[in-house]
């Protein structure tokens, strides 16, 4: 039986000789498809989740709901976050092409489960949020071993090519799930899950028939007590994160809460234990000695700084487009979340037209000067947007996320290049792990920071604005005082799921108003024009701390080890050969 199950692991296991001078491209194309749907899946939700939750029956704002809708929102990202190392390291000793192929099945059968929903109410939302975070397995799965897959596939002097296509297509996928969930929810919100089915098993398949092992694979036993460690940390950690954008008490945020406060502290804690016990163990999970690679170490700093900086954008610009803009320009609410992901679609052309390109152009040249450069060019757009009014004319809004998508294109593919191509072969799984787990974990971390900044700004302000308003229009001032004392973080969940907000707020109050006056605050104009300047306040903030990241990325950037020129560069043969675990 041993011998048999020997045989069909060798049989998985293949030189690169052996596959041939095509396999490159079926390892990038298969990846790519892979990443697409996995990115696809982590935002797809942001634009569905009106739908979903008016599907199954629960609102959403309600106090007793809000974990319901911070956990559909946040966990794909706490799980792939958590898991990417654990899974790299499972790639570099069982074979990264196993590890990714079973990603591919646990993404599809989750999404088959997901789409088939029957519950309603509470229920239905534990059944989502449960398969969401099985969902989130299989994406960590493909995105702890894609970027090892295709290092080991491709030549030193094409993987900045490689992984710039890959890099595409993680982040395209994040930008055209909003349009996609747009699309499709309104239909049936079960399609936005069913949609992933068909491209699933064919990924499915395929991998398994073509993907094959070509890499050095490290014979090692699990470090059981990392693994543990670092899951229990950094789950204790993006909780309190999570929580820590709810009010607490009178307070706007939750950061002074004691739960919040005890899974911070704690998780650090834990965190600190996890880095002792990966120095003394023999085959730790989080191998420490690759940060003495200046590259590894730099090129991950700006990557956690980069992620840092834009992970939170996405959420701030569908907030101003669907809380401000949209409706001041003849959307209706109910409009408003189709039209925020097509009015943002030009970040994603800005970055399909740099990030290849400064993919290829990194394995000529080298990957400080583009990097650096694409992160300055990144900080220059957030100040243009700061510039911006809130009542902005489009063809500027456009230009300027233009702009940040080709910043943000110009670093990514020459970031992951440089990470990569400082690995040993038998460290890439883990080393693509750690990458991928530095900038989950940002992207979570920045979507906290970046609502605690804008509801700062709002807290200062919009109390104020919104009583006014409220009785300038018929309101009781009673009633009034009551709705502005509703936490900031109501009125921003209320814009960002494309519900009518002053009808949510208001709720039995405007059957005491005059038609004339309930028509006029809950139409398409007192709402924008009420938040306008605490949103401006807010955005400034939230912004100046984007533009502090991308200038620290852009140093980082630069403190990497200089580029060879490419007649320094490994050959291609014996990249190969070294791929394929020949001397």
């Amino acid at each position: 039986m041993t011998a048999g199950l020997n045989a069909r692991v060798d049989r998985r296991r293949k030189s690169a000789d052996e596959l041939g001078p095509r396999y490159k491209w079926v390892a990038l194309s298969n990846t790519t498809l892979g990443m697409l749907i996995a990115t696809i899946n982590s935002s797809i939700v942001l634009i569905a989740l009106p739908d979903i939750f008016k599907g199954i029956g629960i609102n959403p704002l309600e106090p007793a709901n809000t974990g319901y809708l911070l956990w559909m929102i946040m966990g794909f990202l706490v799980v792939t976050a958590v898991l990417v190392v654990s899974f790299g390291r499972l790639g570099d000793m069982y074979g990264r092409a196993r590890m990714y192929n079973l990603g591919f099945a646990v993404f599809t059968v989750s999404s088959v489960f997901l789409a088939i929903t029957w519950f309603d109410g509470d229920a239905a939302a534990l059944w989502l949020i449960g398969w969401r975070v099985v969902q989130g397995v299989g994406g960590a799965f493909l995105m702890a071993n894609s970027s090892a897959i295709l290092t080991d596939a491709f030549p030193a002097n094409q993987r900045g090519m490689a992984l710039g296509v890959n890099g595409v297509a993680a982040i395209a996928g994040s930008f055209l799930g909003l349009v996609v969930g747009g699309v499709l929810a309104p239909v049936n919100w079960n399609l936005i899950f069913l949609v992933s089915v068909p491209f699933g098993i064919g990924g499915t398949i395929w991998a398994y028939l073509k993907l094959h092992d070509t890499g050095v694979r490290k014979h090692a036993r699990m470090d059981w007590w990392g693994n543990a460690t670092f899951a229990v940390g950094l789950v204790a950690v993006l909780v309190g994160i999570t929580y820590g954008i709810q009010p607490y008490g009178d307070a706007q945020t939750g950061w002074g809460s004691p739960f919040v406060l005890a899974c911070l502290i704690g998780g650090v804690l834990v965190l600190a234990a996890f880095v002792v016990i990966e120095n003394r163990v023999d085959n730790p999970l989080f191998d420490l000695s690759l940060f003495r690679l200046r590259s590894f170490s730099w090129g991950n700093l700006a990557n956690f700084a980069a992620s840092l900086g834009r992970g939170g954008l996405q959420f701030i610009l569908i907030v101003w487009l669907q809380g401000i803009w949209l409706p001041q320009h003849g959307y209706s609410f109910e409009q408003t979340p189709l039209w925020a992901g097509i009015y943002m679609l030009p970040m994603t052309v800005g970055f399909l037209l740099s990030a290849p390109a400064s993919g290829i152009l990194s394995d000529r040249v080298g990957s400080r000067l583009l990097a650096s450069g694409g992160l300055v060019v990144s900080a220059l757009s957030f100040l243009l947007l700061i510039a911006l009014p809130v009542d902005f004319p489009y063809w500027a809004f456009a230009a300027i996320l233009v702009l940040n998508g080709i910043g943000m294109g110009m670093f990514t593919s020459p970031n992951r290049a440089e990470v990569m191509n400082s690995l040993p072969a038998d460290a890439r799984g883990s080393g693509s792990g750690m990458m991928t787990t530095f900038q989950n974990t940002a992207m979570v971390l920045s979507i906290g920071f970046f609502f605690s900044l804008i509801i700062a700004g709002f807290a200062s302000t919009l109390p104020t604005a919104m009583h006014d308003g409220l009785v300038a229009h018929g309101v009781a001032p009673e009633a009034a005082t009551q709705v502005a004392a509703l936490p900031a973080v109501a009125v921003l969940f209320a814009a960002f799921l494309g519900y009518n907000p002053v009808q949510q707020l208001l709720g039995g109050h405007l059957g005491t108003l005059p038609p004339d006056q309930a028509a006029y605050l809950t139409g398409r104009g007192f709402f924008p024009q009420l938040i306008s300047g605490p949103f401006s306040h807010g955005l400034a903030i939230a912004f100046t701390f984007a533009i502090v990241l991308c200038l620290v990325g852009a140093v980082a950037s630069w403190l990497c080890v200089p580029g060879r020129p490419p007649a320094e560069r490994e050959t291609v043969g014996a990249e190969l050969a070294a791929a394929a675990g020949e001397p």
